[in-house]
């Protein structure tokens, strides 16, 4: 599952689809290729198209080796044009040139020329719209000190959710947490700074509160243990210190239905087969507790993701799987919540909503 937004890109605009993401931070678009090998997707921009078009030469401060910005560093192409490549942690990548662009809402409303991606190869139809607190995100770029958007639940045929650039008119009723930041000299080996860290302090299964120290969701020494917000993850990961003691609570409550030797896409190991709502009975409310109170909610009905084939798993994997070192709050766990991201104020907040509704 993917927020997926579509934006206007480019004079004149062409509308692109892209999958909103908090946890990365260079956006980017699917480009034509000039020598295509197959047809370009319909969804692919054609830069010859746009009189706000630009790319970045090799000569650009940009596209210097190793800019730490990127998790390969850039290089110089046979046109002189500054090439970028970018993984993400699920194994997901796009390359292209680094170009500038546009994004024109009206006559009246346009943003500067920002520094995209033009991918020329990913392994995804759409782009990606990179919404971390880094210097080439969207919201750095655009001067946006406020975002938010509604998940609606998972159901057979797709319905929009709903995305907020600048004020949302729900906002009086969020509850709202403080990010954690990190100075420069905080720089640790597994800390993502640009990610949108939030202070967890535990979790409750069917009322119970797991015996997980509200370190295990903190950074430590080294920048292991972060908690962070990101839409881009569909599931959410947690250290093995947190995992171990949410399996053991979900073996407990409903360990004779799991499937036994299962793991869907070599992450999620608590699985079920059978009635996916009688199971949810016997799990029951899953709760990830925050400071001040803050709560997010996850009823005992949506506890379970289908995944396909009658089997239905607990949307919770561990963060080692992953080859990653933090926690990490996915989509699935963003159901129906507005989920505001306030940047001036350096807070994240919550509120529920039926976001099936809130686009129609």
């Amino acid at each position: 599952m993917a927020l997926v937004v579509t934006l206007p890109i480019g004079t004149p605009p062409q509308l692109q689809q892209m999958v909103l993401d908090t946890g990365s931070q260079l956006s980017w678009i699917q480009c034509h290729n000039k020598a295509p090998k197959k047809p370009p997707p319909t969804t692919s921009f054609d830069p010859s198209l746009s009189s706000s078009f630009s790319t970045l030469p090799c000569n650009h401060p940009l596209c210097k080796p190793r800019v730490p910005d990127f998790t390969l560093p850039t290089t110089c192409d046979q046109n002189r044009l500054c090439h970028y490549s970018y993984f993400y942690a699920d194994g997901t990548y796009a390359e292209g040139n680094l170009v500038k662009e546009k994004l024109t809402f009206s006559s009246s409303q346009t943003t500067p020329p920002l520094i995209l991606g033009c991918a020329t190869e990913s392994s995804d139809a759409r782009g990606i719209l990179g919404m971390n607190l880094g210097r080439l995100s969207f919201p750095s770029q655009a001067k946006i000190t406020k975002f938010s958007y509604c998940v609606p639940t998972r159901q057979t045929r797709p319905v929009p959710g709903t995305f907020y650039l600048g004020n949302n008119p729900d906002s009086a009723r969020f509850h709202y947490v403080n990010m954690l930041t990190f100075g420069q000299r905080q720089r640790m080996p597994n800390l993502d700074p640009l990610a949108y860290t939030v202070p967890l302090q535990g979790i409750r299964i069917g009322g119970k509160n797991l015996n997980i120290p509200p370190s295990v969701f903190r950074p430590n020494a080294g920048g292991s243990g972060q908690t962070m917000i990101d839409s881009g993850s569909e599931f959410t990961f947690l250290v093995d210190e947190a995992y171990n003691k949410v399996r053991d609570e979900v073996v407990r409550l409903a360990g004779g239905r799991m499937k036994k030797g299962y793991v869907y896409g070599g992450v999620c190991d608590m699985c079920f087969d059978g009635d996916a709502m009688e199971i949810g009975r016997l799990v029951g409310d899953m709760v990830f507790e925050f400071e001040k109170g803050v709560e997010i909610v996850i009823r005992k009905e949506r506890v379970l993701a289908d995944v396909g084939g009658g089997v239905h798993c607990v949307g919770i994997g561990r963060s080692e799987r992953l080859g990653a070192a933090s926690n990490i709050i996915g989509n699935f766990h963003q159901q129906n919540l507005w989920v505001e991201f306030d940047l001036a104020n350096r807070r994240v907040g919550f509120g529920e909503a039926d976001c099936s509704r809130l686009a129609k």
